[in-house]
């Protein structure tokens, strides 16, 4: 970073010893995009339009094929008052379990956040992709007041544990979709497909591959990078040895994904 750039938001310039060195095996890339992809929940921090302050609240999260978070909220709520003023806002996404919760990895993303038209070209995507990940805000999704609002993400702080941290762009955090237009457009067919005939594929990745219980994975999201899974409140993530960007190249790796679940 050159001397007269400004740091991204969030960032931590100037507070880590010079010689410090990050654990050997610390991926940061790859634990931030697992959170990102795998949190269904989050800590949603708004500037209050009264007075400037942090406001804070909780969040159902989903994200859109590059990873850009997604929320659907009320009118009536005040983080939505707050937006309508000032996109500027910032999602903590943790995982959660047992002992010290200050153990476990958790992400921030900072950006802006914008109303997903109910008659733009993105709002059936960003309404499949959120409703496939929390199919029970199908309930109150179609009401006057609610819309989704998707983040232009700008920056994100990692905080994997002790001495496991690291300042994020937006480029490092989100995935390429540039290249992947055919793979986007056959996201739904393909989950659709996934969860009508491959179920077993589906309990073999969770199980074999990511060491999850036994269970009725559902596959709720697609994209270059990895496949989301989901069964009932737990959310996982399956990360590709290598990108795909097509339809074709999906099938070979989902094929060879399974022969490797099965051979464990």
């Amino acid at each position: 970073m050159k001397p007269d750039t400004p740091p991204l938001p969030g960032a931590m310039p100037g507070r880590t010893p010079e010689n410090a060195q990050p654990p050997v095996d610390f991926r940061p890339l790859d634990v931030a995009k697992s959170l990102l992809r795998a949190t269904r929940t989050g800590t949603l921090a708004t500037l209050d339009r009264n007075s400037g302050y942090p406001f804070a609240s909780l969040v159902n999260v989903a994200t859109d094929v590059d990873g850009a978070p997604l929320i659907l909220v009320s009118k009536l709520a005040t983080h939505t008052a707050n937006l309508e003023v000032d996109g500027r806002a910032s999602l903590l996404l943790a995982e959660t379990g047992k002992g010290d919760a200050l153990v476990h990895p958790r992400l921030t993303v900072l950006g802006t956040l914008a109303p997903v038209g109910r008659d733009s070209a993105e709002e059936p995507r960003v309404r499949r992709r959120f409703l496939s990940r929390h199919p029970k805000s199908e309930l109150y999704a179609g009401f006057g007041d609610f819309a989704f609002w998707r983040m232009a993400v700008v920056s994100a702080h990692l905080n994997g544990g002790f001495a496991r941290a690291a300042d994020l762009n937006a480029a490092q955090v989100l995935t390429d979709v540039s290249d992947a237009r055919m793979l986007v457009e056959a996201e739904a067919d393909a989950i659709g497909h996934m969860n009508a005939d491959h179920a077993e594929a589906l309990r073999l990745y969770a199980g074999k591959l990511l060491g999850a219980p036994d269970g009725d994975w559902r596959c709720v999201g697609i994209d270059p990078e990895g496949l989301e899974l989901q069964r009932g409140q737990t959310a996982l993530r399956l990360a590709f040895p290598q990108r795909v960007t097509g339809p074709g190249p999906l099938r070979q790796m989902l094929k060879q994904l399974a022969e490797q679940a099965r051979a464990r």
